[in-house]
């Protein structure tokens, strides 16, 4: 069963209408003890990456955030809170996998925010992506984007620039797209994470 981290700066809807859907069980996660309840993790996130940390360092969850050893997935903020630090809001964030969070030049060629669908190819064997072919797409919207780096890069993609479009250390993983908003492959996602 999934616990999903409810800190203020998560769509939640979108994901729990998708979990839905698919049939994934799952409840809401607000303080420490919550956490025990579930086989799983995931750490939503949408807006400013800086103030959705600010408020997850409220929630007092950091600590045993940084401790987890089950299946925890970051998505979107959420995966970039999962870095070392972004330069939105010049914030220091979880550190769990040390790859920083940077903001994409605008230009006439590429407009920010990187908005609609984009091709993905994963980089590695691992069941996050089992049944997605190479280059299937997948939604994306953000501003910032996680520094590609062959150590934790799990799949890239391409925006004026080659970035992680998902990493991966140990048993925290973590993906720039929507897979909620994704299509039929976004749910082979959620389904994959769900059996891992």
């Amino acid at each position: 069963m999934i616990g999903i981290v409810y800190y203020g700066a998560g769509n939640i809807f979108s994901l729990t209408s998708a979990l839905d859907r698919l049939g994934i069980s799952y409840g809401m996660i607000h303080t420490e003890a919550d956490f025990e309840f579930y086989d799983r993790y995931i750490i939503p996130g949408v807006g400013h990456a800086g103030a959705a940390m600010q408020k997850l360092e409220e929630t007092g969850l950091v600590p045993i955030i940084k401790k987890l050893t089950k299946p925890t997935l970051g998505i979107c903020v959420g995966m970039q809170l999962l870095t070392a630090y972004s330069e939105e809001g010049d914030s220091n964030l979880l550190n769990i996998i040390p790859v920083k969070t940077l903001r994409f030049k605008d230009s006439s060629a590429y407009k920010v925010p990187h908005t609609g669908w984009n091709r993905i190819y994963p980089e590695k064997e691992n069941p996050l992506f089992k049944n997605i072919p190479q280059g299937s797409h997948f939604y994306f919207v953000h501003s910032y984007y996680i520094e590609y780096n062959n150590v934790y890069t799990l799949s890239s993609t391409d925006y004026s620039l080659k970035f992680s479009a998902s990493i991966c250390k140990d048993n925290f993983y973590g993906v720039q797209f929507h897979p909620e908003k994704s299509g039929t492959f976004g749910e082979y996602l959620l389904t994959n994470f769900a059996h891992i």
